[in-house]
């Protein structure tokens, strides 16, 4: 299925039947990936003297409960609602779901000193790595992938491991290009232990200035290396979750 998409200023051909998934898997147990110190998710099925949602167990249908952590459980969007109070609601303020959207394959650097809340060691994506990424301005949305790039993403735990994360001057180089919407396969574009501030976060919305509540960022996807960096058309899928974030399925198409 070929389909013509027009977006500022610009017209693509792509086909819906290459989809290119972003997503990392939902899973109940150990192996799925996390953050934040959560608990892994879980799927069990409702039981009740009356009632058996396990067809394994003799009942009828399969009936779970799910009890999961979007932005501790994998794949997840969020709107300024995550730093804001009063809390707001992703659903509210992003309505659409097409973005031009370019991917770039970053190898953190190693900070050599401390600075600040950051220490000497921590790997961190510096301003000059994010530079000339939308020179032509099609792009309303970035893709970060992270180089070492493995399947180990799929499951990675990165509680407690101080993860890669933006200096705050790159942050302001993503916003300086007109990036509205950041995809990053960590599990925060800030530092794990940053004091409270998360200070990417309150840059890229400008909040509690002037927020821009149209903007989102999408955390802990995985982008295989069979994904060529380049330029895409993005089709942002979220679930409709009244919360400040939601699980989502970012998928990539190829212009013809």
């Amino acid at each position: 299925m070929i389909a013509t998409v027009e977006d500022r200023g610009h017209t693509y051909r792509i086909d819906l039947n290459q989809p290119l998934d972003l997503s990392l898997v939902l899973r109940a147990g150990e192996d799925n990936p996390r953050a934040w110190y959560v608990d892994p998710p879980r799927m069990e099925p409702v039981m009740t003297d009356q009632f058996t949602g396990s067809t394994e167990l003799g009942g009828m249908v399969n009936f779970r409960d799910v009890y999961l952590n979007p932005h501790g459980h994998g794949t997840h969007t969020e709107c300024v609602g995550h730093i804001s109070n009063p809390i707001l609601y992703l659903n509210d303020y992003l309505e659409r779901f097409w973005f031009g959207a370019v991917l770039t394959t970053v190898k953190p650097a190693i900070l050599d000193a401390d600075d600040r809340y950051r220490k000497a060691g921590d790997r961190i994506l510096l301003p000059h790595q994010l530079e000339g990424l939308n020179p032509d301005g099609k792009a309303n949305a970035v893709i970060i992938r992270t180089a070492p790039n493995t399947d180990a993403k799929r499951s990675q735990v990165y509680s407690g491991s101080n993860p890669p994360y933006l200096h705050l001057d790159a942050m302001r180089k993503l916003v300086e290009q007109g990036f509205e919407h950041v995809l990053i396969d960590l599990p925060s574009v800030d530092r794990e232990l940053d004091e409270g501030l998360l200070e990417c976060h309150h840059l890229f919305w400008n909040y509690p200035e002037d927020p821009h509540y149209h903007r989102t960022i999408t955390e802990l996807i995985y982008a295989p290396d069979s994904i060529a960096d380049g330029f895409y058309l993005l089709n942002l899928q979220v679930a409709p979750f009244r919360n400040d974030a939601a699980p989502s399925r970012p998928v990539l198409y190829r212009p013809l």
